[in-house]
């Protein structure tokens, strides 16, 4: 089936050194497959490193609005939505303090991709319209599988308290196995959070993960995908020891299944379930019996799934736009850049507390480099522009979302349209609810050639000088 882009989603070790918690975040995110090199053949690193400025930006500033879950008894925790520069959608999980035994063993974010798409739990206990077909099944077996095996080839082979609700499908309907799993993430340090029946026998003995646990709780997925149903090994081993495969299948898939097929699966799960690790198989064992048995491989994983492939939300309605809103949906640069001259600071009150301190020693010259800056942007002089407002940036004293509201402007009528969306994506960082950042980066986007993000973009401004008119800053 060639490479398939299964893969886990994004991971960050346990941080020693708390003094970095604020700038440094990670993600992990290879494709999980039996080819050990597929990562660097198409060019995807180990790890992405984010800043907290980055983090800000794509959750709007970790707004409630993102939030897309929280839980988590052993390690509370929440998770954000968010969109990266690059406009891919992440998944950052926030943990709280308490989630550690010591606050220090774990300071960093979890950045994951954004699975649009729920967990295979939901698809196989809580669906709505359709269960899995089997075809789907199997290659949900198959890619975990092979996301396992990836893991173990590259030095990982413990995975902690692998279920149903781990594996999660992605905007094309392919199972992806979470990353979350990769790191013990409970207060307690314990690796397992489900029902104790469904917990590896040498778990209970010893309280030790090994690679062949790791083997069990894959087997117990299978049954999952088998019987459509949460069933305990125990009892789902004796009812495979009666061979009446039948007393095991899931009853919604109305006999549409290959009892050939069925009966590798059920092998499969039983040697998984073994007691003793050592008669368990390896995970290049799993993948070697599972590939065989895939069918449908030119049907994609969202149309078994009866999903639609975009999972985007609708776009939002058209609003009545504001002078700069309809010169940026013009993309008239000129338009926008005397609109920004009228406009001049008005938008960045309350957005710098400065110490004495810091306005005698440093405000002289930052506020000399900006108003040379503001000269060249009036004269249109754009490049001397970006000098000037670059320098009083690069200070860093204090931030003005206008000014990079103003140096966008000036990368777009200087051709750098990805600076541009930089500086747009800044200025909303530091005003999170400024239209006119919104505006900038659509844009940018637009120049780019991402004309629904472009077109999304405007809609959010939209919206956002809506709400604005009946009280707080203007756009």
């Amino acid at each position: 089936m060639g490479c398939c882009e299964s893969s886990f989603l994004a991971e960050t070790h346990p941080e020693k050194d708390h003094r970095h918690k604020q700038h440094h975040h990670h993600s992990l995110n290879p494709p999980l497959n039996h080819h050990p090199d597929a990562a660097t053949a198409i060019g995807i690193p180990s790890f992405l490193e984010f800043s907290l400025t980055d983090l800000k930006a794509a959750t709007n500033n970790f707004s409630p609005d993102y939030i897309v879950s929280e839980g988590g008894q052993r390690a509370p925790n929440v998770v954000y939505k968010g969109r990266l520069q690059n406009r891919r959608w992440i998944a950052v999980k926030k943990f709280a303090k308490l989630a550690w035994p010591d606050p220090k063993q774990f300071a960093r974010l979890v950045v994951a991709e954004y699975m649009p798409n729920d967990t295979l739990a939901k698809h196989l206990f809580h669906w709505e319209n359709q269960t899995i077909e089997w075809a789907m099944r199997l290659r949900v077996a198959l890619y975990i599988a092979e996301a396992l095996e990836y893991c173990s080839s590259e030095g990982r082979p413990l995975y902690h308290d692998l279920n149903a609700y781990r594996v999660l499908f992605d905007e094309d309907g392919d199972p992806r196995l979470s990353c979350f799993g990769l790191m013990k993430n409970s207060r307690d340090g314990k690796s397992y959070s489900t029902n104790l029946a469904y917990t590896p026998p040498e778990y209970l003995r010893n309280g030790r993960v090994t690679p062949e646990s790791v083997v069990y709780s894959f087997g117990t997925v299978l049954l999952d995908l088998l019987s459509g149903k949460h069933i305990p090994p125990s009892h789902a081993l004796d009812m495979m020891r009666g061979k009446n495969i039948l007393l095991v299948m899931d009853s919604h898939l109305e006999g549409k299944f290959s009892t050939e097929e069925a009966t590798a699966v059920v092998g499969l799960a039983s040697q998984c379930l073994q007691h003793e690790p050592r008669e368990r198989p390896s995970t290049r064992d799993l993948v070697a019996t599972l590939t065989p048995l895939q069918t449908k491989s030119d049907v994609p994983s969202y149309a078994m799934l009866g999903i639609s492939k975009h999972e985007e939300a609708p776009p939002t309605p058209q609003r009545p736009l504001s002078p700069l809103g309809e010169a940026c949906s013009r993309m008239d640069l000129t338009a926008i850049h005397q609109l920004l001259v009228m406009t001049h600071y008005r938008d960045d009150y309350g957005t710098n507390e400065l110490s004495f301190q810091e306005w005698t020693q440093q405000m002289r010259d930052m506020l000399e480099a900006r108003k040379h800056g503001d000269l060249a942007f009036r004269d249109k002089d754009f490049k001397a522009a970006i000098d000037c407002y670059s320098q009083f940036i690069d200070v860093g004293t204090m931030v003005s979302p206008t000014v990079y509201a103003r140096r966008s402007l000036c990368y777009l009528l200087c051709d750098q349209p990805d600076a541009a969306l930089r500086d747009a994506m800044q200025a909303q960082n530091v005003y999170p609810d400024w239209p006119t950042a919104f505006y900038m980066q659509s844009v940018a986007l637009a120049k780019l050639d991402m004309h629904q993000d472009a077109a999304d973009m405007m809609n959010e401004a939209a919206g956002l000088e809506e709400k604005r008119q009946k009280g707080g800053r203007g756009s």
